[in-house]
Order: C-alpha cells, then sequence, then structure tokens
C-alpha cells in the first residue's frame, strides 16, 4: 500500500488548533483530516514540544544545531589561524635558509663550531653566507657545469 502524500504544515495547523481548543477529539480530527490518529497525536506533541522549547530559550533542534555549528565555525577559524602562522613561518625560514640561526646551544653535529648551525660551520661547507645577495644570470651559468651551461645559452 503506498503512502499518502504528505499534509501541508498549514493544514496541519488547523487539525491541531482544533483538537486543542476542544472543538474535535483526536479520533474526530484524524477522521476529518483523512489521517491516522496517532498521526494528530505526533503533530499535537511535537506542536507543544516546539512551542514549550521556543518559550523555554530555544532549546529546539534547529538552535541546538546552530550552537554546534557556531562552535565548529569558531573551531576552524583557530585551526585555520593557526595553520597560516606556520605557512608564514615557513615562508620567512626559506628567505633565511641561506643563513642559519644562531643558539646558544653548542652543537653536537658540527665538531669545532662553538654554536649549532653557525654561519662559520655552514661557510666550511661552502654554503654562502649572505642573505639578499642576487647573482646574475652570467654568475649563474658560471657555476654551472659546461654541459650545463651549453645546454642554456
Amino acid at each position: 500500500m503506498s503512502r499518502p502524500p504528505a499534509m501541508p504544515a498549514a493544514e496541519k495547523l488547523k487539525v491541531v488548533l482544533s483538537v486543542l481548543s476542544g472543538d474535535h477529539t483526536i479520533a474526530e480530527a484524524a477522521r476529518k483530516a483523512n489521517v491516522s490518529e496517532q498521526s494528530v497525536g505526533n503533530w499535537k506533541r511535537q506542536f507543544l514540544e516546539g512551542g514549550r522549547a521556543s518559550l523555554e530559550g530555544g532549546d529546539s533542534r534547529t538552535a541546538k544545531r546552530e550552537r554546534e555549528l557556531r562552535s565548529e565555525i569558531a573551531e576552524l577559524k583557530t585551526a585555520l589561524g593557526e595553520a597560516y602562522v606556520q605557512l608564514r613561518v615557513r615562508r620567512r625560514g626559506g628567505e633565511y635558509r641561506s643563513v642559519p640561526f644562531q643558539t646558544s646551544k653548542p652543537s653536537e653535529r658540527t665538531p669545532g663550531s662553538p654554536y649549532r648551525g653557525s654561519a662559520e660551520s655552514w661557510a666550511s661547507r661552502g654554503a654562502p653566507t649572505h642573505v639578499g645577495r642576487r647573482t646574475t644570470p652570467q654568475q649563474r651559468m658560471e657555476r654551472m657545469p659546461r654541459s650545463e651551461a651549453t645546454a642554456h645559452r
């Protein structure tokens, strides 16, 4: 047996109000609307719970869902802000990659260097120790192996 079409909310409201006002019993209202008594009882219960919730301060399902979504938005904004800060730190770190940070801790990895990652230890490895110096295309070509340099000309 197929299910009857859904009744519009306005008609459900008329049925529930007629039951609440005492004009009809649940059985009479159900027969008149051509629905089951259980449906009318459910509509009445939902109507009363919804009205009570709105009077109590909005403990309805939509208000609860809205609070959950606002909480999730706040968490996501916090996570996005943290990710943005980390990204900026990494990008800035990339600019200074050629000059390591000096710390007050002695390095265990670079013997002879008083500071971990000091410019002296990097210079001993042949790494550049300056920031912001730009090389010309000619200087880059001079540093390339001869086979690559001829391919680029």
